[in-house]
């Protein structure tokens, strides 16, 4: 057994343990502590970025029973921390704390390689920094039991074939009926939750002010401006509660620090079920309570419970064996929306998308190559969810002309602003996958759209796909997220109604410290974010890039988002 599959088996042993034992659908948390009101595992990680310590942090705090009934692990809060292997034990004794909030459809996992990065780029400057990625409450429905196996069949098995995991059967996913506690998971339940996390990790308010930097990727820009704005005694005139009085800083990734969604236009997908909230607050509120309305965020394909495991799914494959022939296409049960997701993303045009043929199941591709598909932002349509991870390989590829044309008008927005590219000869050659690093080395072919475009080059390409795949597939918390409140958005919607703007008690606290906007280069703010915010851009990334970018960029120089944020971090000394 070699050393890889030696650290991938304690891996799974470690994070099934962790689950197992800290709740996921059905159980809370364990008390670590005499009072059982916290708990931190350390999780065992194949990171090659060496020096950092990572655990999954519980710290109980219930709703309201007035929330009605739910699982007890939801009356838990949840965030991955990451520190230096070498820095103090103590939070409070660290140089910085930063804390994130997660963007949409987005988990703590998420964050896993830019935390990495950002503590690992501290200490080489001789500070320590820590990085909690918080989760939202609502991950608490997540069952992560079958992914954290480690192997991809039996992850199957446990979603779709009734097998057991450690004695665990998969319960199904949660329906709108199950949901009524998350009719009032709102902005303001999301930013009491940080303040409640911080208050109970950080008690002393001086080291919160002077340590803890607040920010987010996407949505959670939004989030923290609210949170900024925010008091939490319910006395204005008392501060020392007040949200800008937790920080020291703020810090956005690939959005801004705002009460506002305008600039996320494309950040939040145009085909989910998201009530029209031209009805109002009222309304829509009693459609959120009475189960009328969805309580979590969906769509019929590609964004829902199903296939955001699919993608961890997928991970856990190219973890496995990267470069060997998939077969999770195959190994998948038929049911209409797995049919639907790979019509959505693996069909060359309309006439494919309609008649599913070819198909995915009728290509060759790696383990690899799947994941690549999926994700990378010459494939996957949507830019939200665009990762560079690097280009297909191995045979021809032709344009990916579907849901809109390559060079069409539609670009930028929804569909992101790179060309996409697909395999073009179904039961033909086996096609791989060519890592970010590989991209324009001596023996990449150059692929070109049918009008010339190049569809990729090295300077655009910044994430090394095996490290994707073991934030999806490896982490406790998910990177993605299979529950997201539909009240969170709706509340921000709905932000000039009473009830939104009286949760801006503090409009002052948005500028009371100095903010690091951090942009994509190719992603979704490109162009629209106002000079004066003086934003540090990334150039080639996309919309993920941010949080997963390798720590050592094809131009040799280090990633600029977490030496980025290190160094911010600095200068508020």
């Amino acid at each position: 057994m070699d050393m890889d599959r030696r650290k991938r088996g304690a891996w799974r042993n470690a994070v099934l343990a962790v689950l197992l034992t800290a709740g996921t659908l059905t159980a809370a948390a364990p008390g670590a502590h005499a009072d059982g009101a916290r708990t931190e595992t350390p999780v065992v990680s194949t990171s090659p970025v060496a020096g950092v310590r990572e655990t999954v942090v519980r710290v109980k705090a219930p709703l309201p029973e007035s929330a009605g009934p739910r699982p007890a692990a939801c009356d838990w809060l949840s965030y991955l921390r990451y520190r230096a292997g070498d820095g103090p034990a103590a939070a409070a004794d660290a140089d910085r704390i930063l804390v994130a909030q997660p963007g949409i459809l987005e988990g703590a996992g998420a964050f896993d390689s830019v935390a990495r990065n950002v503590v690992t780029a501290a200490a080489a400057r001789g500070r320590h920094i820590e990085f909690w990625a918080l989760d939202r409450r609502s991950n608490c429905l997540e069952d992560r039991t079958g992914i954290a196996s480690g192997d991809q069949h039996t992850a199957v098995d446990y979603y779709y074939r009734g097998e057991q995991v450690g004695g665990r059967t998969f319960n199904g996913y949660a329906g709108n009926g199950q949901l009524g506690w998350m009719a009032r998971l709102g902005i303001e339940q999301t930013v009491r939750d940080e303040y409640d996390l911080l208050t109970s990790e950080l008690p002393d308010q001086s080291v919160r002010e002077r340590k803890v930097l607040c920010g987010g990727h996407s949505l959670g820009g939004v989030v923290t401006g609210y949170f900024a704005t925010a008091d939490f005694d319910g006395n204005p005139a008392t501060t020392a509660d007040a949200g800008h009085r937790q920080c020291a800083g703020y810090f956005a990734l690939d959005t801004t620090v705002s009460t506002s969604l305008a600039d996320l236009s494309g950040s939040i997908p145009d085909d989910t079920n998201l009530p029209d909230v031209g009805l109002g607050y009222g309304v829509v509120q009693a459609g959120l309570d009475s189960g009328v309305l969805p309580r979590a965020l969906s769509a019929p394909v590609l964004l829902n419970p199903e296939t955001m495991t699919l993608l961890a799914i997928a991970g856990l494959g190219a973890l496995e064996a990267p470069g060997a022939e998939a077969d999770l296409p195959r190994y998948l049960p038929a049911n209409l929306n797995i049919e639907a997701t790979n019509r959505f993303l693996f069909s060359r045009d309309t006439p494919t998308f309609v008649t599913g043929s070819p198909g995915v199941k009728d290509f060759r591709l790696t383990n690899d190559a799947v994941l690549g598909a999926l994700l990378d932002d010459n494939s996957v349509p949507l830019a939200f969810l665009q990762s560079s991870v690097g280009f297909f390989d191995g045979g021809p590829v032709a344009d990916k002309n579907f849901p809109v044309a390559n060079g069409s008008s539609q670009q930028p927005g929804l569909f992101g602003i790179d060309y996409k590219a697909i395999p073009d000869r179904a039961h033909g050659p086996l096609y791989t996958w060519r890592n970010y690093d590989r991209v324009g080395a001596a023996d990449d072919p150059g692929y070109r759209s049918a009008d010339g475009t190049p569809f990729t080059a090295a300077g655009k390409e910044v994430t090394d796909l095996r490290e994707l795949a073991r934030s999806l597939a490896e982490q406790p918390l998910d990177f993605t997220e299979q529950y997201f409140p539909t009240k969170l958005v709706t509340d921000l919607e709905l932000a000039g109604s009473p009830q939104v703007k009286k949760l801006l008690a503090h409009p002052e606290g948005i500028t009371a410290h100095p903010t690091l906007t951090v942009l994509a280069g190719d992603g979704l703010l490109a162009g629209r974010v106002p000079d004066d915010l003086h934003p540090l851009i990334a150039p080639g990334y996309q919309h993920l890039d941010v949080l997963t970018a390798a720590p050592v960029q094809n131009d040799g120089l280090p990633e600029v988002v977490s030496s980025g944020l290190a160094r911010f971090a600095e200068t508020l000394d």
